[in-house]
C-alpha cells in the first residue's frame, strides 16, 4: 500500500485518538451493551442495539486509524534539510498579489487538513504550487477560482 505522508504532530494526534478509543470509549461501550443485555428479550431492546451500533463505530475507527499509522509515513520538519525551500510540514506565509490578502498555511498530511487551523493538505493546489518554492519568490498557482499569483513572505519549520 502506498505511504501516507503525515507529521509527528498528526500522529501524535491518531495515537491519542485511538488510546482514548482503546482504553476508554471501547470498555465503557462493553459496559453499556452487558447492561442492555440484563434488561432481557434482545429483539426488542433499542439500548442493546443503539450500544452495539456504537461498537461497530468504534472499532471501525479504531482500524481506520490502525490502517493509516501503519501505512504512514511520517515526517520529522525539524531533521530535514530543506535550503530554505517550502516543503512538506512546512509553515508558509503567502500574499495573494491581485487582492493583497495574507495567509498563513501548515503543508500537511491529507488527514491532517483543517482549512479553519489553517492547516492545508500536501495535495492541495495550494501547496502544490508552493512545494520547491522559497521565501521572496512569486508563484502561479491554479486553484479552483482560476490562476492566483502568490509571494512567499515566511517559511518556517517548526
Amino acid at each position: 500500500m502506498k505511504r501516507i505522508p503525515m507529521t509527528l504532530r498528526g500522529a501524535e494526534k491518531l495515537r491519542e485518538e485511538l488510546d482514548y478509543l482503546r482504553n476508554v470509549l471501547r470498555p465503557e461501550i462493553i459496559k453499556n451493551i452487558s447492561e442492555a443485555r440484563e434488561h432481557g428479550d434482545l429483539k426488542e431492546n433499542a439500548e442493546y442495539h443503539a450500544a452495539r451500533e456504537q461498537q461497530g463505530f468504534c472499532e471501525g475507527r479504531i482500524q481506520e486509524i490502525e490502517s493509516k499509522l501503519f501505512n504512514a509515513h511520517i515526517i520529522d520538519i525539524t531533521k530535514l534539510t530543506t535550503d530554505d525551500k517550502v516543503v512538506f510540514g512546512a509553515t508558509v506565509g503567502v500574499e495573494n498579489l491581485d487582492t493583497t490578502y495574507r495567509q498563513t498555511y501548515s503543508i500537511v498530511g491529507d488527514d491532517e487538513a483543517n482549512l479553519k487551523e489553517h492547516m492545508i493538505s500536501i495535495n492541495s493546489p495550494i501547496a502544490r504550487g508552493l512545494i520547491g518554492h522559497k521565501e521572496g519568490d512569486i508563484v502561479r498557482i491554479n486553484t479552483p477560482k482560476g490562476k492566483v499569483r502568490y509571494k512567499i513572505l515566511q517559511v518556517k519549520y517548526c
